[in-house]
C-alpha cells in the first residue's frame, strides 16, 4: 500500500470500546425522541422479506447502503460472501429465513476489492482462512481463460468478484433449502449483486432466479 493510499483510509483511531457503549445510549436516546415506541415495536418480532448474503468486511453494512432499518433485512456474512454446501452456520441461517421467516428474496453480495478475492488470487498461505478461500481458487479454474486474459490485475480481480458472485448465487439455487421452498410453490427469488466501496453503487449482475427450471438438470430436484 502506497503512503497516498494510507492517507485515504478512514481514521479509526478514535474508536474505543467506551465509546460503543457511549455512542448506544446516544442512539437510544435519539431513537426514543423521534418515536417513544420503536423499541417496543421491534422488540415484537421481525418479519424481514430480504435475506442478505455478504462479506464480512466492515465497509458493506447491509442496512446503511441499502437505506433499510433494522428488522427489515437478515443478514448473514462471512469472509467474500460464500454459499458453501457444507457450511451449517451458513445453512441454519438459510433455513430459518426461508422455512420461518418466508423471506421473499434472497441476495449474495459481494464488493469490488474483496480481501478474500484477492488473497485467492495469489499462491501466499495465510493460515487457517486457506481452506475457505480454496473455493474462490476453484471458481478462478472454472473461469481461468477469461480471468487470465484479462491483463490489468485490478480488472482481473474485479471480473473475479463478480463470477464469485454468479457461482454463489448458482450454488444457492441449488441448495435443497431453496428448491424445496420452490418445489412447495412459496415465492422465493434469488439474486446477485457487487458493491464498490469507491463509488457506493451496487450492481445487479443480473442472474435472478425465482424457480429451478434453467438448471441443469442434474442439479434439479423434483421432490422426494
Amino acid at each position: 500500500m502506497s503512503a497516498k493510499e494510507s492517507e485515504l483510509i478512514h481514521d479509526t483511531s478514535n474508536i474505543t470500546y467506551e465509546g460503543l457503549l457511549e455512542g448506544n445510549k446516544k442512539f437510544v436516546a435519539e431513537t426514543l425522541d423521534a418515536d417513544p415506541n420503536y423499541f417496543k415495536t421491534l422488540a415484537a418480532g421481525q418479519k424481514p422479506p430480504i435475506l442478505w448474503i455478504g462479506c464480512s468486511d466492515s465497509r458493506v453494512p447491509a442496512n446503511q447502503i441499502t437505506r433499510t432499518n433494522p428488522g427489515e433485512i437478515f443478514v448473514h456474512r462471512n469472509i467474500a460472501n460464500m454459499v458453501i454446501h457444507t457450511d451449517m452456520s451458513m445453512l441454519s441461517v438459510l433455513d430459518y429465513a426461508i422455512n420461518v421467516l418466508k423471506v421473499k428474496h434472497v441476495i449474495v453480495t459481494g464488493h469490488y476489492g474483496c480481501g478474500g478475492v484477492l488473497a485467492a488470487m495469489t499462491s501466499k498461505q495465510y493460515g487457517l482462512i486457506d481452506n475457505w478461500l480454496r473455493n474462490i481458487k476453484d471458481v478462478y479454474r472454472w473461469h481461468a481463460d477469461e480471468l487470465n486474459a484479462i491483463e490489468n490485475e485490478k480488472e482481473r480481480a474485479d471480473r473475479l468478484v463478480e463470477l464469485n458472485v454468479i457461482e454463489n448465487v448458482s450454488n444457492l439455487c441449488e441448495n435443497t433449502i431453496v428448491q424445496n421452498a420452490w418445489q412447495a410453490g412459496q415465492e422465493l427469488h434469488v439474486h446477485g449483486w457487487v458493491y464498490s466501496l469507491s463509488t457506493g453503487i451496487i450492481k445487479d449482475m443480473k442472474v435472478s432466479a425465482s424457480n429451478n427450471k434453467e438448471m441443469d438438470e442434474v442439479f434439479r430436484f423434483e421432490g422426494k
